[in-house]
């Protein structure tokens, strides 16, 4: 596994310790705050420190980080908080399992110019920066070469390129990372670039900001997103009712209000969400927030996180227990991604 200094917290294009005009804002102060020590947040949350020992040998495979409003929704004393067993290091990140890889979307064979992947039809996805506001424990892309891939500026003229020649290329998906740990100058910088390539009528943002750092979402990014000239699309990620708290139904709302379509994404996590009535009530918190659920993942099979799979069958009886208690629309699609498949693969419910 490459080591955990690879993975890097800030960069040029995303530092959130200040603006493009050198002030910070309340945003980027939260995220250069944000708990980065498992000590940290063991004394905070007043855990038996005898979890520590394994958090600081995974921690130095993978950083921890994640910012203290998050922190604030979790349980004190309970290690099986579950935003708490999202973002801890655990020892089980160390053991190796056959099938788990460090890449096991296949994305490597997928890039076109540094940070542009190209897996389906009509539509691309730029690793806009390696930073986020929360490092998930399950993060698919844990082991992403970021320093050779990272398609920030300068490198965005060679993606640009790409998508300016390739008429086929209807939505661009900004990723990363976290494409909302950029300023908005450096979104707008790149989104402007954008505008002046005529076959592109979709933007895709997908994004945890929100949920883990509902203050990001400010009348500076208000701003940015309400003057897009496409329709927007923005993919939030949560995975449990206990991250939708006040904070964040307003941070939607302020969203909404820009025109963008909401929509969340979650992946099924052993002893986080395999729970059919855990899902029903994040479907029922999202929806009153505006936002619809699109997708409900299997894990993506990345070394480190075998310990938070849930075997496919008894996934397929959560997702048919959540269909028999919602209407339609509240009930994500079961899906998996595949390397090599043209979409992701929908997995049917098993009814009760």
């Amino acid at each position: 596994m490459i080591p955990a200094s690879s993975r890097t917290d800030q960069t040029p294009d995303s530092s959130p310790r200040r603006t493009d005009s050198g002030i910070a804002t309340r945003w980027q102060r939260e995220l250069a705050e944000a708990v980065k020590s498992p000590r940290e947040l063991v004394a905070a949350l007043g855990l038996d420190p005898a979890v520590l020992p394994g958090a600081l040998a995974a921690d130095e495979v993978f950083r921890l980080r994640v910012p203290w409003s998050y922190v604030r929704r979790m349980r004190r004393g309970d290690p099986a908080d579950p935003l708490l067993r999202q973002v801890l290091p655990v020892a089980r990140e160390l053991d190796e399992h056959p099938g788990y890889t460090g890449d096991p979307l296949g994305e490597r064979a997928a890039l076109r110019a540094p940070g542009l992947l190209h897996k389906y039809h009509g539509r691309v996805l730029l690793v806009t920066t390696p930073a986020c506001a929360v490092h998930c424990r399950y993060c698919f892309r844990r082991e992403f070469p970021y320093a050779e891939q990272t398609a920030g500026a300068p490198r965005w003229n060679e993606a640009l390129e790409v998508i300016r020649n390739d008429a086929s290329i209807e939505e661009v998906i900004l990723s990363g990372g976290d494409p909302l740990s950029l300023s908005d100058a450096r979104l707008a910088q790149l989104t402007d670039a954008l505008a002046r390539i005529p076959h592109v009528r979709r933007l895709r943002v997908h994004t945890r900001t929100p949920i883990v750092l509902p203050s990001r979402v400010d009348e500076g990014l208000e701003r940015w997103l309400s003057r897009l000239p496409w329709p927007v699309v923005l993919v939030l990620h949560a995975n449990h009712p206990n991250e939708i708290d006040a904070d964040v139904r307003s941070a939607c709302g302020r969203l909404r209000a820009t025109g963008a379509t909401l929509l969340n994404q979650s992946v099924l996590l052993a002893g986080v969400n395999d729970d059919a009535e855990v899902l029903a009530e994040l479907s029922r918190r999202l929806f009153d927030c505006g936002v619809l659920p699109y997708y409900l993942h299997l894990l993506d099979r990345v070394r480190g996180a075998a310990h938070f799979e849930v075997d496919e069958e008894r996934a397929r009886r959560i997702a048919g227990e959540l269909a028999a208690s919602l209407p339609g629309y509240l009930v994500p699609r079961l899906a998996r991604e595949v390397y090599g498949a043209p979409a992701k693969l929908s997995i049917a419910p098993i009814m009760p």
